[in-house]
């Protein structure tokens, strides 16, 4: 069964306190609102001072067990009930928003002593993610380079849900430059990123339709391999997401789908080399690791890839055998000899060697340091 890696950030739904229902911000008058087809200016204030309270509370707050309940109300009413005025009460929430959570931002930085800070820091950013408008996108790309691990994920969130995707895959290209100034941020921070915002930057990055994107997802894929390499994994379960996307998107018809290809069979070969050749180096833990990546990748990639069901891996796996996962390895990813199925299924190669000649097989992962 698949090792949970969310750890770090599972902590930080202690202090998100999910629970309770905020009974300091008033709903009358913003309920009053949504109802209303056409919107004045009084409204409009009216949808200001919600946000203004809400945000208030947040950064007031000293027992943070309600908070949770604080969120729920704002993004319960983030869009209008009657759908004439629905554009005109979403431009002022949003507006609203930015101007309020960016203040509470800045006022949180000053609050002691620092748990208290970092609660409330990390509830706006969650505040703000649920929100999903590219309208925020700058409150969290001020938090990426942040010193917190929780802060650092929660701003990456922000920039990388759902919703930002649907919104810069949809709107003009007048908006291409916040999407490559969201990529390029997002490369800048990746050497220091932990597994979890890894795996967020390259699901985000596989899905955004540019081609700042598509360098962006190389990158990780190459950043992974080269730790592998290095004998510097921090975290191998991470792969099996990162094998898991690369697999969709070769399957989605990607126009560069020999070169996901190669990234996933060289990457997949890493993980089982080093299973292999770390057996009298790695702990339990990091064993079982590998194996998770192992075993998803077959279960959920290779039979899709080759169109035939795989179970090969994963028995050897269990039986603790590496000579055979060496060799169905060895038949998948190819060998000096000959090339895998994967490689004559997808029509690639590893690239080219000294003498001109394609190379077959996947790079050797050097021997574990002593």
């Amino acid at each position: 069964m698949r090792i949970k890696w969310m750890a770090a950030i599972a902590g930080a739904f202690v202090v998100l306190a999910i629970g309770g229902v905020s009974k300091a911000v008033n709903t009358r008058e913003i309920d009053d609102v949504r109802e209303k087809r056409v919107l004045d200016k009084d409204d409009l204030k009216i949808i200001d001072g919600f946000i203004a309270d809400a945000v208030e509370e947040i950064v007031r707050v000293k027992d943070f067990t309600g908070v949770g309940g604080v969120r729920s109300t704002v993004l319960s009413r983030a869009v209008s009930a009657a759908g004439s005025s629905a554009a005109q009460y979403r431009e002022q929430f949003l507006e609203s928003s930015h101007k309020h959570i960016s203040a509470g931002l800045e006022e949180a930085g000053k609050l002691t002593p620092p748990d208290r800070k970092f609660k409330v820091m990390v509830n706006l950013l969650v505040l703000a993610d649920g929100l999903e408008s590219l309208r925020l996108a700058d409150i969290a790309l001020k938090m990426l380079n942040n010193k917190n691990t929780v802060i650092r994920y929660w701003a990456t969130r922000c920039v990388t849900n759902s919703g930002f995707v649907k919104q810069l895959n949809t709107e003009a290209a007048t908006d291409s430059k916040l999407a490559d100034k969201i990529t390029e941020q997002l490369k800048a921070s990746l050497a220091a990123a932990s597994p979890e915002i890894v795996v967020l930057t390259a699901t985000f990055a596989s899905e955004l339709k540019t081609e700042g994107a598509e360098d962006l997802f190389l990158a990780i894929a190459d950043m992974r391999i080269s730790k592998y390499a290095d004998w510097k994994v921090d975290d191998a379960i991470v792969d099996a997401d990162i094998l898991k996307l690369l697999c969709d998107k070769i399957l989605s018809g990607a126009a560069d789908k020999t070169v996901l290809a190669k990234r996933f069979a060289q990457l997949y070969s890493y993980a089982i080399q080093r299973y292999v050749k770390g057996q009298d180096i790695l702990i339990a833990a990091e064993k079982d690791r590998l194996v998770s990546v192992l075993v998803e990748t077959e279960q959920n990639c290779i039979g899709r890839l080759l169109d035939v069901p795989q179970s090969i891996i994963q028995k050897a796996a269990e039986q603790n055998d590496p000579t055979g996962l060496m060799l169905e390895h060895n038949r998948l990813l190819g060998d000096e000899t000959s090339a895998g199925k994967l490689a004559l299924k997808l029509d690639f190669d590893y690239g080219g060697t000294k003498d001109g000649s394609r190379r077959l097989a996947p790079l050797v992962l050097p021997e574990p340091p002593k």
